[in-house]
């Protein structure tokens, strides 16, 4: 069994508002990238005009080169975790132990490239780890490599409390074996968003995954 995070990747307010328009009423747990333009090749809203229903539990992806120049904006949104990466100019301990004392979960990104094993020293600071397999600030386009299944394990024998996040080229057919995988959240941008039916490949997903 595995939560479906369907993904907003937008890089604009229009684009990030209609986004948030589309998958209201659709799912309840959702994942939103931010990127700076700078670690990322792209750029996302200004996060002070990053919002969300109130019915929503969201986790930020924030593909920052440095995370704790927003950390206090972070903590005045609310979201359930915010994830960063082991790849950013921060100080990864630092900055899980402000997160926790606002008591909001955080977890750590691995880049496709990254050896699971760099991330050991501190991953037992992060409530989450993310396998990323896919195009770091871009919607849809990518493969799954499963090979990064690989690193599923590796993080889960090492911590193995730890909640482990896939993002990248998910779709209907291979949800179920990166469930089956021990993938505990599946976050999903251009599945769901360039489908004709949203909804239809939202459920396509959930029932792929296990979750009902």
């Amino acid at each position: 069994m595995a939560i479906i995070a369907p993904t907003i990747t937008a890089f604009d307010e229009y684009d990030y508002n209609e986004q948030v328009k589309t998958l209201k009423g659709l799912a309840t747990h959702v994942h939103i990238d931010l990127m700076d333009g700078v670690f990322a090749p792209t750029t996302s809203p200004d996060l002070t005009h990053v919002w969300w229903p109130h019915e929503w539990t969201v986790d930020i992806h924030l593909m920052y080169q440095k995370p704790m120049e927003v950390i206090d904006l972070l903590i005045a949104k609310r979201p359930r975790m915010v994830i960063i990466h082991n790849e950013a100019d921060v100080h990864h301990m630092d900055f899980a132990a402000r997160l926790h004392a606002a008591d909001i979960e955080v977890g750590l990104a691995v880049l496709h490239d990254t050896p699971i094993e760099w991330a050991y020293q501190i991953m037992h600071s992060f409530d989450h780890v993310l396998v990323f397999s896919g195009n770091l600030g871009h919607q849809g386009g990518s493969e799954a490599d499963l090979g990064c299944l690989d690193k599923v394990a590796k993080a889960r024998e090492h911590h193995p409390d730890v909640e482990i996040g896939w993002d990248g080229g998910i779709n209907a057919i291979n949800a179920g074996v990166l469930a089956n995988g021990g993938v505990d959240v599946l976050n999903v941008g251009g599945f769901i968003m360039h489908a004709d039916d949203q909804r239809a490949a939202y459920e396509s997903l959930v029932s792929e995954a296990g979750e009902i």
